[in-house]
């Protein structure tokens, strides 16, 4: 089982390190300060791959700003595939009507889940919706979804880390790696 298996033994490389991942966080609290400067500010973070760069984030964003929490299920046929059918199974308990709405999520991958969040949310009139992808693999992406703030453009590789699980373990590792599917075998 996963969990009893040292992560040192199917991790092929760290992809992105502490240092890089925390730099370009601040990077990324500047910029959003700036542009949402004087206005009624809300994180949204998807759970729960989010909660890690959400912290991180809302620290460095030096504007006043709310959070509020969604999580959603997409069903696929594998554990690195989504259908593209989105569930919300934690709803937000915050009114978004003429709000400035950042979702803050760890990936983005097909786009087929948070375009069908972003939809959803869009009936709500929020003021503005714009999305925060810590990461963003664009070369994947199946669904139209405008990024407005990225951390990273990452190639299609199995990630694990600072925020995203290995079959729900591994999310508090300071650092983002890959997975080596050579060495690794989902649990049944």
């Amino acid at each position: 089982m996963t969990k009893d298996i040292d992560y040192k033994h199917f991790l092929a490389e760290i992809l992105i390190d502490e240092d890089t991942l925390q730099k370009r966080i601040d990077e990324l609290g500047e910029e959003i300060s700036k542009d949402y400067r004087g206005e009624d500010l809300l994180l949204i973070c998807i759970l729960r791959g989010g909660v890690m760069f959400l912290t991180d984030l809302m620290r460095r964003i030096n504007i006043p700003h709310a959070i509020d929490f969604m999580a959603v299920s997409s069903y696929g046929v594998g554990v690195r595939e989504s259908s593209g059918s989105v569930r919300i199974t934690l709803d937000l308990s915050t009114n978004i009507k003429d709000r400035h709405v950042l979702l803050v999520e760890d990936i983005v991958d097909s786009g087929h889940t948070i375009a069908s969040v972003l939809e959803m949310l869009e009936t709500r009139q929020p003021k503005s919706l714009r999305v925060c992808s810590l990461l963003d693999k664009a070369s994947r992406r199946e669904a139209v979804v405008p990024l407005h703030y990225t951390g990273f453009e990452i190639e299609n590789k199995f990630v694990f880390g600072y925020g995203l699980d290995l079959d729900e373990f591994y999310r508090g590792l300071p650092f983002i790696g890959v997975v080596d599917t050579d060495k690794y075998t989902p649990p049944d």
